[in-house]
């Protein structure tokens, strides 16, 4: 590890990161470490463009890559078989409805380089954050069953995207594919993916600099933002474009 990273402490002022361009280089955008996983510092982290991810046994390490994978909602790409098995497998998309179900799923099915990353402690602090209304659920049902689903942060125009599973093919892509429906019902700009993997990016994903990603932070963090669950309070209506590429 080169260069050195800041210290938090949790009585440290939630906002008391340093900025993103200090991050290190390798590993890469690891910006500091330590803290807590309260909401006002999870959301003072996104708002900067911050993340946690860390292993067992770590401290909480908080991390603003360059270049940053990225999802503009309305260019997800939907093969012909995704668009098949959104009509005819029977899935069922459903939003905020088990928004625990969907983490601890998550939790138990992906592993992150260095091991698993949602521990305990992460999956507590997501879910305060959803009954405060900022973080949500989309979940895939085949029948009565969970299936597959992801969830994330929303604040401002931006939806932040932790993590997804699937136990059925296609089930967590009919699911991004609601997303993406809802987040442009709901005149959102962009889904941060955090870190490129072949998966998100063959969805339509790209890499931006890390300066063109703040700065978008900037341009669509400002405004109203009323953190509800979205099963509670409708998309607006008369914005109900879908994604291109179907």
């Amino acid at each position: 590890m080169r260069g050195s990273i800041v210290w938090l402490s949790e009585h440290d002022s939630p906002d008391a990161f340093p900025p993103v361009d200090r991050a290190l280089v390798e590993p890469d955008g690891l910006l500091a470490a330590g803290g807590d996983l309260s909401p006002m510092r999870l959301l003072a982290a996104y708002r900067r463009g911050i993340f946690p991810w860390y292993s067992r046994g770590q401290p909480i390490l908080w991390w603003c890559p360059d270049p940053r994978a990225v999802l503009m909602p309305e260019q997800l790409k939907v093969s012909r078989s995704l668009a098949k098995s959104s009509r005819n497998r029977g899935f069922v998309t459903r939003i905020d409805t088990a928004f625990r179900d969907v983490v601890r799923a998550c939790g138990s099915s992906e592993l992150r380089p260095g091991g698993t990353w949602l521990s305990p402690e992460m999956r507590a602090a997501y879910i305060k954050l959803h009954k405060l209304g900022f973080a949500h659920s989309v979940e895939t049902w085949l029948e009565d069953r969970l299936v597959g689903g992801l969830y994330g942060v929303a604040l401002g125009r931006m939806f932040f995207g932790e993590s997804m599973f699937s136990t059925e093919r296609d089930a967590s892509k009919v699911a991004l594919k609601r997303l993406c429906e809802e987040l442009i019902s709901r005149g959102f700009h962009m889904i941060d993916c955090q870190m490129s993997t072949p998966h998100l990016m063959s969805l339509g994903a790209q890499m931006i600099p890390r300066a063109d990603f703040t700065q978008a932070l900037d341009e669509h963090l400002g405004g109203p933002f009323e953190p509800a669950l979205w099963n509670e309070v409708p998309a607006p209506a008369g914005n109900e474009a879908g994604p291109a590429n179907v």
